[in-house]
């Protein structure tokens, strides 16, 4: 698919994507990224279906509940408005992936970065290969991501402690957009997934897809 034709593609999606009253059939679908470097790209496989299902329900979206798995080189990318990462270890990223991502980040792509422990060392030098000019900035608990459906006063919540510190969340904002969001020491996926994988309570995990649901409808909406 041509860049040009991607960014005319995303602008219908986005314009209509936080329906009212969902049709029979899903308008849009979210992938979960697969990349290279020896990480699990796989781990928490029932957190994205679990939030598609939250966002569908309490947002009326109207996505797909079938998550896809979309390789980071893979032009399949630029079908998806909305990719996901996560894992616990080394990311790699090479030539080709990095112009897949960024032409599918500059033409309205947008990519959540969730690190599941262990993740960090390895994907902040990996996301300055996609943008070397640009910096990952700290999200203020007053950006309109932690505004939106869902109240979050104090920014990014703690879901899962590690390393005993804050949760964080940072952003590549490529002319001013968000193009890239990246968690760090929350662990929001682990809050999504089925109750009994983490043993979380049903506060906890409400607190997570809550979230998760202003990530997608920031990326969907406030975004663009």
């Amino acid at each position: 698919m041509s860049y040009s034709k991607f960014i005319i593609i995303l602008t219908i999606l986005f314009s209509g994507l936080l329906l009212r009253g969902q049709d029979s059939h899903a308008s849009y679908q979210v992938a979960v990224l697969k990349y290279r470097g020896g990480g699990d790209w796989y781990a928490n496989p029932t957190a994205l279906p679990n939030l598609v299902k939250f966002c569908n329900k309490n947002l009326k979206t109207n996505i797909s509940e079938d998550v896809a798995t979309v390789d980071v080189s893979d032009p399949e990318l630029f079908n998806y408005p909305f990719v996901h990462m996560t894992g616990h270890g080394n990311v790699v990223f090479t030539s080709e992936d990095v112009e897949n991502l960024r032409n599918y980040l500059m033409g309205g792509g947008f990519l959540h970065i969730d690190d599941n422990y262990g993740m960090d060392q390895f994907i902040r030098n990996e996301l300055k290969k996609l943008f070397p000019s640009l910096e990952l900035v700290e999200l203020p608990p007053s950006h309109p991501l932690f505004h939106q459906t869902y109240e979050f006063a104090k920014g990014i919540p703690k879901i899962h402690e590690h390393d005993d510190k804050p949760a964080k969340a940072y952003g590549i904002v490529w002319e001013g957009r968000l193009v890239c969001l990246y968690t760090y020491e929350t662990d929001l996926g682990d809050g999504w997934e089925d109750q009994e994988v983490h043993g979380d309570s049903e506060s906890k995990r409400l607190e997570a897809l809550q979230m998760g649901a202003n990530i997608i409808e920031y990326a969907f909406t406030a975004a663009h």
